[in-house]
């Protein structure tokens, strides 16, 4: 599934700069937030903010604020997709730099896109999530494509700068929507 700028999913992150890749890892934790507990979408707007103003102090500060409001260290949900989205706040770096914040970028990328694969009707063949982020969407579910087109939109969009920020947002606000009524009707089906 080709992007806007036709660079697959892993030459976007590549070519990210700080903002664009927290941005992009944070989007792909946000949109994950369904799969835990409760209504905890507050959680993330301090780091969201953070972002926004590219401060890696304050960023640092957030993030911890965000573990401890989402009780990453606790584990009381014991489901192994809520363990995969407390994972991916437990792994994010303090540190503000472009090596930190892709190889985490990277490893959210893969988190949601596997945890939303799950959701689709088939089964996820093996290898699907990195044939996706190279390219190649080739028998990727509605659920699993979606998220792909969105971690691309994502990236596009910050590219342009700060104000690219409003429609990663918007992106992880719609993806959580999604998400959380296709959890819902599963639930309601079991």
């Amino acid at each position: 599934m080709a992007s806007a700028t036709g660079r697959n999913l892993l030459e976007l992150i590549d070519g990210a700069d700080e903002r664009g890749l927290a941005a992009a890892g944070l989007a792909c934790l946000d949109r994950c937030l369904p799969l835990l507990a409760g209504d905890r979408g507050d959680a993330l707007r301090p780091v969201w903010a953070a972002v926004a103003r590219g401060d890696g102090a304050a960023w640092g500060e957030a993030v911890g604020k965000a573990r401890v409001e989402l009780d990453v260290a606790d584990g009381a949900d014991g489901t192994a997709d809520a363990r995969a989205v407390r994972g991916m706040l437990a792994e994010a770096p303090a540190a503000w730099t472009a090596e930190a914040l892709r190889a985490w970028a990277g490893a959210c990328s893969g988190t949601a896109l596997a945890l939303h694969g799950r959701y689709d009707a088939a089964d996820v063949p093996d290898g699907l999530v990195e044939r996706c982020r190279a390219g190649d969407a080739d028998g990727a579910g509605p659920l699993l494509a979606g998220e792909l087109r969105r971690q691309q939109a994502v990236l596009e969009s910050v590219a342009h700068g700060p104000t690219g920020l409003r429609r990663a947002r918007e992106l992880s606000v719609e993806g959580g929507r999604v998400l959380r009524a296709v959890v819902s009707r599963r639930a309601r089906t079991t």
